[in-house]
Parts: C-alpha cells; structure tokens; sequence
C-alpha cells in the first residue's frame, strides 16, 4: 500500500483528508506521524503558491507521495482581504474572536448585498511520477455579528444563504460536504482514482 505524507499536523484535516479518500489503496499519515516537523514560509501570493511551496518543502524528505493545502477567506468589499494572510489576519497576537470583531468592524455599514466572501482551498499533491493542483471554494456572506459554536476560525461570521446559517451553526455532515476543503479533496480524489484505475 502506497504511502501518502499529509503536510500538516491538524487532526480534524486529516481524519476529513482520510475520510474522503478512503476508497483509495493509500496509508494516509500526517507529516508528525513521520517526524517531521518543518515550519513551512509561505511566501506565495496565492493559495496555489502556497500549497505548492508546502508540497515541495515536504517532499524534499518524504520519498514517494506528499500532499499540502493552502486555505483562507477572501471579502470582495476588502479587495480579496485577508487571502493568504486569514491565518495572520490583525496580527499574530490576537484571538480569532478578536479577528472576527475585526472584520465585522472593517464592514460597518456595509449593505448586505456588497458582503460577498468565498473560503477557498488549494490542494498541491507531488510524487515522483506526477504532480497538480486542485480548487474548492463556497460562496458566502459576512454576517454582521458571529453565531454558532460549532467548526474554527472565521466559521461563526461565514454565512450561508442556501442554509440561512454560518459555517458555524452548520452540523459538520452538511459542512464537510460543502466546504471548500471538501470540495478541493473530492476533485483530487477523482484524479487518483484515474491515476490509480479505479472505477
């Protein structure tokens, strides 16, 4: 069984990473399972760049497949704003309370109409015999205070309007089938099948 090293540490990623591909002959370990522990510079200007970058850093000591993705949110009233810098979004220092508050600030005043936000996701897969890029991204609002305890970071202010909820009043089946991740890691899954001959 083939081996596949997953750029991050984040336990939630991987169980929904092995989840999802699970018809997949592959082992699925995150790069801790290894023991790596590599601080990533993600000095791309794109979600891509930065899936990328990651992937390539990884693969540098993983012999055979590694897989790295890049996420965040993009408000088009703040020209794309935070983008590859949601998780520095306000500075290291503050809380993701504190960032969300920051964002609802940043759009006071703002019509409804004009609050328009996508997440987006990048997934980079590299091995040996073949490398690409996937994208998964979700339509939203910013909502005009946070609601909801479920999911992390910008979830409680990413509202839904099929579901009139946030990302975090959402249960995670919904969520996990309509997130941006989701999404990213379903069309890389098509492509292993095809890789791999699966039908």
């Amino acid at each position: 069984m083939d081996k596949l090293v997953i750029a991050s540490g984040n336990k939630g990623k991987i169980i929904e990473i092995k989840a999802i591909l699970a018809e997949l002959p592959l082992k699925i370990v995150s790069m801790k399972d290894e023991g790596y522990d590599i601080e990533f510079e993600e000095t791309g200007t794109t979600f891509c760049e930065n899936a990328l970058i990651k992937a390539n850093s990884l693969n540098r000591y993983v012999k055979g497949m590694v897989l790295a993705d890049d996420s965040g949110l993009e408000i088009d009233y703040l020209n794309g704003a935070p983008g590859v810098y949601t998780a520095r979004f306000g500075g290291n220092n503050i809380s993701q309370t504190e960032k969300n508050n920051k964002i609802i600030e940043l759009l006071t005043g703002v019509d409804k109409k004009d609050r328009t936000a996508r997440f987006v996701c990048s997934i980079a897969f590299v091995s040996e015999k073949v490398s690409f890029i996937v994208n998964g991204s979700i339509e939203g609002l910013i909502s005009d205070k946070p609601a909801g305890d479920e999911g992390f970071g910008y979830d409680p202010i990413f509202f839904v309007p099929e579901y009139n909820k946030t990302f975090a009043q959402l249960p995670e089946e919904i969520k996990n089938k309509i997130s941006h991740r989701a999404k990213a890691l379903e069309k890389l899954k098509q492509k292993l099948l095809a890789l791999y001959d699966i039908e």
